[in-house]
């Protein structure tokens, strides 16, 4: 369909060419019949490499033998507009100069030749071979721009498939990890409080259902998310009677701002994980999360145990998840800083909304 379209854009074109060139002669009926088989015939040089050079040759790569069939069918095609179309130019009878009255022949030059013949313009042939030449080349180089630009095309729509294929997998980390961590805060709140056991289920159920049905979408409105995040650290803080030293501060200015799903939360996770926040004396966690109407900035700062705290693997993944997460979903568009020293773990994220 595209090699279609290809060529009603070159009948166009060269239409509007030839009828540029005719207004210019004085629209003399006498220009259409010289040249109106040129435009034919370079119609007909145009198809030949659309539907055959470009795609079986030079697309293939077989420039030798594209350059072969281009030269052979731009010169049989020349040789019988000129030679076999009768109304081709050249062919147009002329009338016998010899019996009509007119000046005299002018003076003679290099040996007794006429002046005229020095001046002979070019043969009708030459005119023909410039013109589909000039018509095939024009052709082969739109040709190569859009085959270019759809490779370019090609790349893009392969490099966002396999950034979509990144992303579902990075997601399907994020999941089983918050699930497995949610199912240990319950079972060791089981052991203790059975009351505060059913707290910890209805947090988790709300938790699970942003999980498993907001999560599908590509973006959520920013307070799903700082709600999910309230609900975890909920959850987190019923594991015991004392309270965790984990302050929030959320100063929201639109609570429908866009957010990708489940992108704060692993920064969350890695706090509470090696804060030594069970402790409580000495630690502590501190959250602010502040949202405009064209950007979010996300403050956590925890503290650091001066002994390193080893706990399960699984929580590896969440701050490298994250930052592979934002370099595909906000490309130019946020700002990690992670600065660590001997007493404290501090991210500070800014997103932007619009480039």
């Amino acid at each position: 369909m595209n090699r279609h379209k290809n060529i009603v854009f070159h009948v166009a074109l060269w239409l509007l060419v030839w009828s540029t060139a005719w207004i210019f002669s004085g629209s003399d009926f006498q220009f259409v019949l010289e040249n109106g088989m040129v435009l034919i015939f370079q119609i007909i040089v145009i198809a030949v490499l659309i539907y055959l050079t470009v795609p079986y040759l030079l697309l293939r790569r077989k420039y030798i033998l594209f350059a072969i069939a281009s030269i052979t069918v731009v010169v049989g095609l020349t040789l019988i507009l000129t030679n076999v179309i009768p109304w081709s130019g050249g062919m147009v009878n002329e009338p016998n100069m010899g019996t009509l009255p007119g000046p005299r022949p002018g003076p003679r030059f290099d040996g007794g030749r006429p002046l005229q013949e020095l001046r002979r313009p070019p043969s009708r042939f030459f005119i023909n071979l410039l013109l589909i030449t000039i018509a095939y080349i024009i052709a082969t180089l739109v040709e190569i721009f859009l085959f270019a630009q759809r490779k370019e095309e090609e790349i893009i729509i392969n490099k966002n498939e396999a950034l979509q294929t990144e992303l579902k997998l990075l997601k399907s980390q994020i999941n089983p990890h918050f699930l497995f961590n949610a199912l240990n805060n319950i079972y060791a709140l089981s052991a203790i409080d059975a009351g505060r056991t059913q707290k910890s289920i209805s947090y988790l159920s709300d938790m699970l259902r942003y999980v498993l049905y907001e999560c599908e979408q590509e973006i959520v409105p920013l307070y799903k998310e700082i709600d999910y995040i309230e609900n975890y650290i909920k959850l987190f803080s019923l594991k015991s009677s004392k309270t965790y030293p984990i302050s929030t501060t959320f100063s929201i200015e639109d609570q429908n701002v866009p957010i990708v799903p489940m992108l704060l939360i692993p920064f969350l996770e890695n706090a509470l994980k090696h804060s030594n926040i069970e402790k409580i004396e000495g630690t502590f966690i501190n959250l602010k999360i502040t949202s405009f109407t064209d950007g979010i900035d996300f403050e956590l700062e925890n503290s650091k145990p001066e002994h390193v705290v080893v706990k399960d693997d699984v929580g590896g993944i969440g701050i490298e998840n994250a930052k592979k997460r934002l370099a595909i979903l906000y490309p130019d568009r946020h700002e990690l800083v992670i600065n660590e020293t001997s007493k404290a773990f501090k991210v500070n994220l800014k997103l932007r909304l619009h480039e």
